[in-house]
């Protein structure tokens, strides 16, 4: 039973959108930013009057907005897109939108549409490409832990097993953006905590419906990831991404509180409801053998922790900080411009704000992601992540009368990528 610890593709349904040249002075260039803030509320009125000049502005919805802005930054002029979300507003509410399996990949026009959602960005970095393990195949599967409706999904791969740029000192794969219970948005860090408890004794958990498994550990995986082989996870290392795959591997699938069966090497296709597996290698997998035989009993808890605030989250995605406390986290890589996707919040975390640029070919430049901080906090933010950027960068909206979302920035390769999950601004009850 999973727990959250509280207090104790192409292009889908909607089509590539084309900026609108806007010619604008420099004085409607101020209106339209006075706009946005008004529109956005106390946060995106600061976040305008503090320099980002807005040259687009659409409302959505009640507490949500889209804006475009241009900005000149190290490596050229750069296009953004963000979504404005207050937090507070009546119906309005932020989840994490998958394509309905962990190991799974799905445009983030397909993910919202699927939702009905009124925006969205692309999530999370994910597991790609497995170039380094011939015959092994890629999981689609995201490097943090993710959280949607409440409920846990997976928890963070070993770092050195992440798929993304290096990250800065301190970070871990484990680092999330999330909404907690309270409706308010906050950085956390959310750790596994789990168990296997046999006759014999009781084990510590170390992964959960995750890609990759730290050395000689335990890994439970259930009908949440999806029919992709399990091969993947005991392949690496926790100093090397691309070290070789374990033979010493045993599985021991657990149903009612039983074992119901067993086997030697990591299995594929659909886990039934109401059944777990667990996946050891190495000194994991001699642990298994030993106490988990057809018709032993057996209880496995697995369970999310936040480390730094004691809500509940009902959504939470990982992501590297790259802005705290309203200043630049330290270590930050100043010299590599890319397409970036960020999230992040201001007003003590009423006031969301996810933002995606436009892809290299149309912007010819990018942010570094010191710069990406800095254009946050010029946006409104305290606080932001840094998510999945380069072909993955994404953000879609959805008018009053349409019914499927449009993509509003130019996406790297010309179309959507399909990515692991996405942030989705959802409205109604």
């Amino acid at each position: 039973m999973t727990r959250i610890s509280g207090a104790g593709g192409t292009g889908g349904a909607g089509g590539i959108g084309r900026r609108d040249a806007t010619g604008a002075t420099a004085a409607v260039v101020a209106a339209l930013a006075v706009v946005a803030g008004t529109l956005a509320g106390a946060t995106g009125a600061a976040a305008a009057a503090g320099g980002m000049p807005y040259t687009k502005v659409e409302h959505l919805a009640r507490g949500v907005t889209y804006s475009a802005f241009t900005t000149t930054a190290s490596h050229g002029t750069v296009h953004g897109h963000v979504l404005t979300v207050d937090l507070r507003a009546p119906g309005v509410r932020v989840d994490l939108l998958t394509p309905r399996a962990v190991a799974a990949r799905a445009s983030v026009s397909r993910l919202a549409n699927a939702r009905h959602a009124l925006g969205a960005v692309n999530g999370d970095f994910f597991d790609i490409t497995e170039g380094q393990h011939p015959g092994v195949a890629p999981t689609g599967s995201a490097d943090g832990p993710e959280i949607a409706a409440g409920r846990a999904l997976k928890a963070a791969v070993p770092r050195a097993q992440r798929f993304g740029p290096g990250l800065p000192p301190g970070d871990t794969a484990q680092d999330v953006l999330g909404v907690g219970v309270d409706h308010k948005a906050r950085l956390d860090r959310l750790t596994l905590r789990g168990t296997v408890g046999t006759a014999h004794g009781s084990y510590g958990l170390g992964g959960y419906n995750q890609y990759a498994l730290p050395d000689n550990s335990i890994g439970a995986y259930t009908h949440d990831w999806g029919t992709v082989s399990r091969r993947r996870a005991v392949c690496g290392s926790d100093t090397s991404r691309g070290a070789g795959c374990s033979a010493d591997t045993y599985e021991a699938a657990v149903r009612s509180g039983r074992v119901v069966s067993v086997a030697a090497k990591p299995g594929a296709g659909a886990i039934p409801a109401g059944t777990t597996v667990l996946l050891g290698r190495d000194a994991g997998a001699d642990t298994l053998r030993s106490v988990l035989h057809v018709g032993d009993q057996v209880r496995v808890d697995e369970r999310l922790a936040p480390t730094v605030s004691r809500t509940a989250y009902t959504f939470a995605v990982g992501g590297f900080p790259v802005l705290r406390g309203g200043r630049p986290a330290a270590g930050l890589d100043a010299g590599t411009a890319a397409t970036r996707t960020a999230a992040g919040f201001g007003d003590r975390g009423a006031t969301l704000y996810l933002l995606a640029l436009d892809g290299s070919a149309e912007s010819r430049a990018g942010l570094t992601v010191a710069e990406l901080a800095r254009v946050m906090r010029r946006i409104g933010a305290d606080a932001a992540v840094n998510l999945d950027g380069g072909g993955s960068s994404t953000l879609v909206t959805r008018g009053r009368n349409q019914r499927v979302v449009v993509v509003r920035n130019h996406p790297s390769g010309g179309a959507e990528r399909p990515v692991a999950n996405a942030i989705g601004i959802l409205t109604g009850r």
